[in-house]
């Protein structure tokens, strides 16, 4: 059967590779594992269930696969599959806004070196960095499980050996102390923080986009999308989280360029850039993001003037 082409996403960014949808037919080709999950809707368009981890677990392998070089790919169950589009578009986020201190022009390779905090199993930002720009990445978590799995992932594709390290955080009540020391430089932080202020409403939240995605009302628990407790909740949720990140970052003011996180919750706003201004942010910068009917915003600020911005050597 014949199906209709997928409109372009212009959400997107415009260098995000999947704003015209997914090509199934050519993802099935490149890895042939993910056809059984694939169907033709009452629209007339192919698609997988969304609500199923696995179909997009595999999903996630061939858009690695194709469009990223990422032979191999997993993660184990319960623990955060993530939509790959949105996390791209946070990256070509941060190209711009590295250019916006080079002469509007994208810093790539090794040099720039990036620092992922709370990288999951997934290790999904390093990956789509260095495969967008070749940049290097530090990624810590406070699951160890989590980090092992991603030395599983660096091990399976040696491309990857001289671009990411990975660092326990022994100390969960801490971000970047034990991780930065005295001779790092980074260009970025980047961060997706657990949005939730309890496994309850972590829970909850699961369970509405599970009824969401299946158009059902069921009000059993269900885990399709995984998630351990770090990555879904901590105690105080976001506004929590990024509040001990500002006041830390000033510590580092001199050793990052740009720190960034990810804000799913724009009444958080407001509170973020009274903390923002409290420890004398020398720049602020909000960067709107919508993917699908999810709306979300990057929050980034420097300590640096405009002169250091600009001799900052990439």
């Amino acid at each position: 059967m014949k199906t209709k082409s997928n409109s372009e996403k212009t959400n997107l960014h415009p260098r995000n590779l999947h704003r015209f949808g997914y090509d199934f037919p050519v993802l099935i080709d490149t890895c042939p594992e993910l056809k059984p999950f694939v169907f033709v809707n009452q629209y007339d368009s192919q698609t997988i269930d969304f609500s199923d981890a696995d179909a997009v677990k595999t999903l996630n392998k061939a858009l690695l696969k194709k469009y990223y070089g990422i032979e191999h790919w997993d993660i184990p169950n319960q623990y955060l599959c993530p939509p790959i589009p949105s996390r791209v578009d946070y990256i070509h986020q941060l190209a711009d806004l590295l250019a916006s201190n080079n002469k509007d022009e994208i810093p790539n390779g090794e040099i720039v070196q990036g620092l992922d905090i709370g990288i999951g199993a997934n290790a999904i930002y390093p990956l789509l960095g260095n495969a967008c720009y070749g940049w290097s990445f530090v990624g810590t978590d406070t699951d160890e499980t989590a980090l092992q799995n991603c030395k599983k992932i660096v091990a399976a594709n040696p491309q990857l050996i001289d671009f990411m390290s990975l660092q326990l955080q022994v100390e969960p009540r801490f971000i970047f102390k034990n991780i930065i020391t005295a001779e790092d430089r980074f260009a970025f932080t980047l961060c997706n923080p657990p949005f939730h202020a309890s496994e309850a409403e972590a829970n909850k939240a699961n369970l509405r986009k599970i009824n969401s995605l299946q158009n059902t009302k069921s009000k059993a628990p269900q885990l399709n999308f995984g998630g351990q407790n770090a990555e879904l909740w901590c105690e105080g949720g976001e506004l929590r989280f990024i509040t001990q990140m500002i006041f830390e970052s000033v510590k580092y003011a001199r050793q990052v360029l740009w720190f960034t996180t990810l804000v799913s919750k724009k009444d958080h706003l407001s509170s973020l850039y009274k903390t923002l201004n409290k420890v004398n942010a020398a720049e602020i910068k909000t960067i709107e993001m919508i993917h699908g009917q999810k709306s979300s915003r990057i929050v980034a600020w420097t300590f640096m003037t405009e002169s250091q911005k600009r001799d900052w050597k990439f």
